[in-house]
């Protein structure tokens, strides 16, 4: 089998979502692959919709189902488990792919000896196959045969998981998996598995269509879903340690905690809830500086940190009371001025 194609199911039968995923990786053009079809538990009709998809097409789809949800991470782990490829892609059920996406990707790969290969994707408001806006998933400078700095340059901006195909030797060999029962899992195995790959290569279209709509899990903020993304900064940190990764990508390390850990946690759950607790902001810096205390000073941090946000962090280093009023109170003005 040339490629398995993972694909995490819940709750996307309404409005076609999860049919048009599934037309478009049948309609692929290339003989020899698998869809794997993993439904998380779903409470709607989606295994209904999977298995009329796998009753139709016996020899490309291939559905597996089980009671308790894992997340899209356990989801994509039993896919692992059961995929018979040489390479792995993963799409999410309410995206979708160029008919040639995977075709080009392989041949690409082929050409190049690369045992990783991506593209841009293009975010769409409506299904089509209609280029809308496209988005950078990784550069020139980051291809190629990867030395130490382009690892480095790869754990800090990884790229998405679900544009790329992955040689699955290498997942294989060094145990590669994802967080299971959190939101975020890419977060997690997006740098860690970049630093097991030797040749990285981009075919320079977008290829994948991400689907921005009202119902998709990035649209609301919870501060559930901000715990998980504080766990997946935390298994990152653990595994980089058991991994012997900690002290060669120390400043990467610590840059990737700083941001998803800490900023993107923060602010993202003063934006997106509607009572901010002291408490939770007071543990989530207390968390960053544990681990590390300096990553103020960090080169990356200072690059790629906003000013605006630096400055509010920096305040929170002196009081976490008059963090949380300030921000409140220039939340409340930006709104002000925008109405």
């Amino acid at each position: 089998m040339k490629l398995s194609v993972i694909v995490p199911v819940y709750n996307m039968a309404g409005e076609g979502k999860l049919e048009y995923c599934l037309n478009s990786l049948i309609a692929q053009t290339i003989p020899d692959y698998e869809i794997i079809a993993v439904d998380d538990a779903s409470t709607d009709c989606s295994l209904q919709v999977l298995r009329e998809y796998e009753a139709r097409y016996p020899e490309k789809i291939r559905v597996i189902t089980y009671r308790k949800n894992q997340r899209q991470g356990g989801a994509k782990n039993e896919g692992l488990k059961a995929a018979s490829g040489e390479w792995i892609g993963f799409i999410d059920s309410d995206d979708w792919v160029t008919p040639d996406f995977y075709e080009k990707l392989l041949q690409r790969a082929e050409e190049t000896g690369a045992d990783i290969v991506g593209c841009d994707y293009s975010l769409v408001d409506r299904h089509t196959m209609e280029v809308g806006r496209i988005v950078q998933n990784n550069d020139k400078e980051q291809t190629g045969l990867l030395d130490k700095e382009k690892h480095r340059s790869l754990f800090v901006r990884p790229g998405s998981m679900v544009v790329k195909i992955y040689r699955a030797s290498v997942i294989r060999d060094n145990c590669l998996t994802f967080p299971a029962g959190i939101f975020y899992e890419d977060n997690y195995a997006g740098p860690l598995w970049s630093l097991y790959f030797r040749h990285f290569e981009r075919v320079e279209e977008p290829m994948y269509f991400y689907y921005q709509h009202q119902t998709s899990t990035v649209h609301y903020i919870s501060e559930e879903k901000c715990r998980d993304r504080m766990a997946a900064a935390e298994l990152l940190y653990r595994d980089c340690k058991k991994r012997g990764f900690l002290g060669e990508y120390f400043p990467e390390l610590e840059y990737w905690f700083a941001e998803v850990y800490y900023c993107n946690t923060l602010f993202s759950y003063l934006s997106g809830v509607k009572s901010p607790r002291l408490a939770f902001v007071k543990e989530l810096r207390k968390g960053i500086e544990e681990k590390f205390p300096d990553f103020q000073k960090n080169p990356y941090y200072r690059e790629r940190i906003g000013e605006t946000e630096r400055k509010f962090i920096a305040l929170q280093g002196k009081s976490d009371l008059l963090f949380l009023w300030y921000y409140g109170f220039k939340q409340w003005v930006w709104k002000l001025r925008k109405s």
